[in-house]
C-alpha cells in the first residue's frame, strides 16, 4: 500500500481500543469487484490496535477507477470463535479499511 497519505487525510473515526464490528457484507454476490477484508471476519466484533493512516482504497484501484482515501486499522479478533480452534487469548491482526467497520 506505500506510506499513509499527507495533507487531506481524513479523520480516523475508531480509536485504539475501540470494539468494532466487519459489516456483514457481500459485493463479490453483485458483481465483480476487488476486496481486502477477509470473509471469515465479515459480520465478526473485534478491538481495534491501532489506526494506520490513510490510504487510497484499492477496492477502486483495483479497477482503475477514482480512489479516496480511507483510514485503514489493525484489528484483533479472538481466533477460536473464528476457525474453532487454539486457545483462549490465541488472537488473529488484520488489517481492515474504515468503510467495512462499524461501531460494536
Amino acid at each position: 500500500l506505500g506510506a499513509p497519505a499527507a495533507g487531506n487525510a481524513p479523520t480516523p473515526r475508531f480509536p485504539a481500543g475501540a470494539r468494532v464490528g466487519v459489516k456483514d457484507d457481500w459485493p463479490e454476490d453483485r458483481g465483480p469487484c476487488h476486496i481486502r477484508t477477509p470473509h471469515y471476519v465479515r459480520g465478526r466484533v473485534g478491538r481495534v490496535m491501532r489506526p494506520l493512516g490513510a490510504f487510497k482504497n484499492p477496492e477502486d484501484l483495483a479497477f482503475a477507477r477514482p480512489a479516496a482515501l480511507r483510514n485503514l486499522y489493525h484489528v484483533e479478533f479472538e481466533q477460536p470463535p473464528i476457525w474453532d480452534e487454539g486457545t483462549r487469548g490465541d488472537t488473529i491482526l488484520i488489517e481492515i479499511f474504515e468503510h467495512w467497520l462499524e461501531e460494536a
